[in-house]
Order: structure tokens, then sequence, then C-alpha cells
């Protein structure tokens, strides 16, 4: 039996080599936050920067894993390696992912060049885990060409896709209400692609015109990306091929127009802002558990310091 080292550079050396098991395994232990995490981020940053993100988002209920999973057949069939991360709500107990999206797409389960992971969100009101960009690069280093990231679809709260994906895709279904709630729930602003799925239904012309003239109301120049709306019913693969070909139209956009380092920049910063987080948060829960900080907290429950007073003896300013 071929057993696994757990030394880190070995295992990143694996997963470089195209090893599964060895990508599970980093996977886990980015997803674990301790030291291990820092020395994988750190041995494969080098390896990242070839890959397409692409994000899924939307409400409930609008199709998002089966349009994820007609597009995965749609990338395979242009012998494109994908790799899903598909996001669930965390159990409040464990903070692992809850839903098992892996389920709903067990037919790519013996292709190798599919590799599909649910992760949790633990917690974070964004809807995306620190870990989840972090897995991201695994992903990236491991060499899929797109690596698909589906939300947990809970509405106003998914705009941390934003800063993780090159191109976001906005699933809506008729239902989804009118134009007013779409502009209600920030998607004019997060969307490069919108798919009005289950499109045989009532409405859904309706809803296609309201997003078109929305989209004309912007402001545009000949250097603009000009949003298309796409018509798809996931589950007869109907319209797919028209969807992936515009969020290819996007990526290349992108490219040519410079746009696509401008978002990774600001990916980049949000991977700085959450390193940093992190370790703040780390060296608090430190402080609050020796005994000056216990002390601390004792003199602000007596009234002796007020909140900022205490937060300014923290920070030394």
């Amino acid at each position: 039996m071929n057993i696994l080292p757990t030394a880190i550079p070995e295992l990143v050396e694996q997963l470089l080599a195209g090893n599964r098991v060895a990508l599970a395994r980093i996977i886990s232990k980015i997803e674990q936050r301790n030291q291990d995490t820092r020395a994988i981020v750190e041995q494969l940053y080098s390896q990242t920067g070839t890959a397409q993100i692409w994000g899924v988002t939307g409400p409930p209920g609008a199709g998002k894993s089966t349009i994820v999973d007609r597009i995965i057949f749609h990338l395979r069939a242009k012998g494109k390696k994908v790799a899903v991360v598909a996001i669930d709500p965390s159990s409040p107990f464990s903070g692992g992912a809850i839903l098992g999206d892996r389920i709903r797409m067990q037919q790519h389960a013996t292709d190798h060049g599919v590799y599909i992971r649910s992760l949790g969100t633990r917690g974070r009101h964004g809807g995306l885990s620190h870990s989840t960009k972090e897995v991201v690069f695994a992903l990236d280093a491991a060499k899929f060409d797109v690596v698909l990231v589906e939300t947990a679809g809970v509405g106003q709260t998914e705009l941390d896709i934003l800063k993780l994906a090159h191109s976001v895709i906005v699933a809506l279904v008729p239902e989804s209400g009118d134009s007013i709630q779409v502009m209600k729930a920030g998607l004019m602003e997060i969307a490069d692609v919108f798919v009005v799925n289950k499109s045989d239904r009532p409405e859904a012309d309706k809803l296609v015109r309201e997003l078109t003239q929305m989209i004309g109301l912007g402001a545009h120049d000949e250097h603009s990306w000009m949003i298309p709306v796409c018509k798809t019913e996931a589950v007869r693969d109907g319209g797919i091929s028209e969807l992936v070909e515009n969020i290819e139209k996007h990526q290349a956009y992108l490219l040519n127009s410079g746009k696509r380092i401008e978002k990774e920049k600001l990916f980049l910063k949000e991977e700085l802002i959450d390193i940093l987080t992190e370790e703040l948060n780390r060296n608090l829960e430190f402080i609050f558990n020796s005994s000056s900080g216990l002390d601390l907290l004792g003199q602000l429950q007596s009234k002796l310091l007020s909140p900022y007073e205490a937060a300014k003896l923290l920070s030394g300013k």
C-alpha cells in the first residue's frame, strides 16, 4: 500500500504531481487553521495564478448545483480540468459543511478531470470562510483549468464571491421576484453574467426583459463589459453551452482589458486582511485568557475602565 507522507513539503510535492489523496489531505489541513495552513500556502503560492475562478451565486432554489453540474459536462467536453468548491451553511456545532452538495454530483466521481469538495462557511457572514480562498490556492496549484465556487445561496450576504471569483454568475428563477428585488440584493453590482434558470416557467421572459433593461440603464462605454442575460433549463441542459460561451467571453474581456489583474489584487488584499485578522483574533484570545487580560476584563466589568480605554490599553495606543 502506498502510504502518503505527513510532512507538508512531501504532501505538496504529491499534490503537484497530481495525487488526489494528497490534494484532499492538503484541503483538510487548510480547514484546520493551524501552522500547517501557513506552511502549505507558503509552499503552494508560487504555483498559483493560472486557473480561472468562476463564482456561481443566487437565491436558494435557483438551481445553482444543477447549473454547476451541467457546466462541468461542457467544460470536460472541451478537455478542461474542473474543480468545484461547494459552500454549505456551517453546522453551528462543528463548523463543518452540512448539505453535502457533492452527493448531487456523484456522476463525476470517477472522472479524474473533476474534483468536488464541500466546505462550510464557518459563520462567515459574507458567505466564504478564509479557508475557501486558500483551498482555491490549492486547486489552482493542482492545475485545474477552472475552479467553480458555488455559494450557499443565502441572499444578500453572498458578496464575498465578488472578491474571489474572476467571473461571477448570478442564477435567478422567475420566482426570485421582480427587478427591484434583484437590485435590493446587490446582485447588479456583483454579476458578470445573469442566468434566468427554469426558463420554461411563467414570467421568465418578463424577468429577462427587466434585467436587460436595468443593464441598459447603467453607465457604459466602448470598453465596458455588457452583462449578458442567459436563459437556461439546466435539468435539460438547455442553454448551458451559451452560458459557458458567455462566461468564456468575460474571461477574455478580463485579460484584454487588464481587469483580471485588478480582480487578483482585490483578492490578495482580502487574503492579507484575513491573515492579519486571524492572527489578531488568536492573539486576543491568548491575552484574554492570561492573568492581565482577566484583570482588564474585571476593571471593565467594575466600570473602572470604559471599553474604549480598555481597547486603547490593549492596542498600546
